[in-house]
């Protein structure tokens, strides 16, 4: 008979090693990386991969434009609900927008030649783009609507 604690131990022995072994290759040390939790480090990575995509993404580029203004009015009047709505439809459509960019480069790194299964990955990165647009074109629609609305009362 077989005992089955044996196997349990050594089988928790090998997940451990294999946790520590991949946690050092992950949080290894090395010249570019220092060790513990660096807040504004990060914060600084973020705001430069968002610079990036502003920068050389021209669909990105203008959503952003475009939220920032309508997201400015929603403040001016005060209207809390349609800035949150509008808020979080453009996270989503930015979200959506900064991994389609990213998985297209990477795919354009990885193979500079034409692959038809380059290409399928490209098109379902391009659709859930194209299902985030359309909510956040929705949702941008209809709250310019509303804010227009506002906007017209207060001006006659």
């Amino acid at each position: 008979m077989i005992n089955d604690n044996i196997f349990c131990e050594n089988s928790t022995k090998i997940e451990d090693e294999i946790l520590k072994g991949a946690l050092q290759i992950k949080f290894m040390a090395s010249k570019f990386r220092q060790s513990g939790y660096h807040p504004i480090r990060k914060l600084k990575v973020i705001l430069a991969g968002l610079h990036i995509a502003i920068a050389t993404e021209f669909s990105v580029a203008y959503k952003v434009i475009v939220s920032v203004v309508v997201l400015v009015i929603a403040v001016i009047f005060s209207q809390w609900q349609d800035l949150m709505l509008i808020f979080l439809a453009t996270g989503l459509m930015l979200i959506a927008e900064l991994f389609n960019s990213s998985i297209e480069g990477l795919c354009d790194f990885l193979e500079q030649q034409y692959d038809e299964r380059i290409r399928a990955i490209k098109d379902i990165s391009a659709a859930a783009v194209g299902i985030s647009i359309l909510i956040w074109a929705v949702a941008l629609i209809f709250e310019s609507h509303h804010l227009w609305s506002l906007f017209n009362l207060f001006i006659p």
